[in-house]
């Protein structure tokens, strides 16, 4: 009898989940815009470039021709890539997990050009440049 009381209590904290929170009513890729779209259940589009997206970053137009929604509406599923994202964390601006959002973060960075990291960059090869890596010896 506990175990439905559990059950009762977790459906009870899933609508009130999707109550507060929009659900996802449609998507779909609009070629021209070049966005996957998503309307609301507040009537709000949100769009977002595929691109920025984890699992999408190599999708082509076709292969974003059927995005699927979860029941909850709190889902998008893009069959032909077989990835998924979450709805509440596409709202933040987050499109992917966080070790791979610091991965996209750490290549912005990287390509970054300055006066300064110019001059370290430099300073560095004036030293020999990077240390080399030594052989692992087993």
């Amino acid at each position: 009898m506990a175990r439905l009381d559990e059950f009762d209590e977790a459906d009870d904290r899933a609508a009130a989940r999707l109550d507060a929170a929009p659900c996802a009513v449609s998507a779909r890729y609009d070629r021209r815009l070049g966005r996957v779209v998503v309307r609301l259940s507040t009537g709000l589009d949100v769009a977002f470039a595929p691109g920025q997206a984890q699992g999408l970053e190599k999708a082509r137009p076709g292969d974003l021709a059927v995005i699927e929604i979860s029941p909850s509406g709190l889902g998008l599923h893009f069959p032909k890539l077989d990835a998924d994202l979450y709805l509440p964390a596409l709202l933040e601006g987050l499109l992917g997990s966080r070790q791979w959002m610091a991965a996209r973060l750490g290549q912005r960075g990287g390509k970054a050009r300055s006066a300064s990291k110019a001059a370290a960059s430099r300073a560095n090869g004036k030293l020999g440049g990077r240390p080399r890596k030594a052989a692992k010896v087993d």
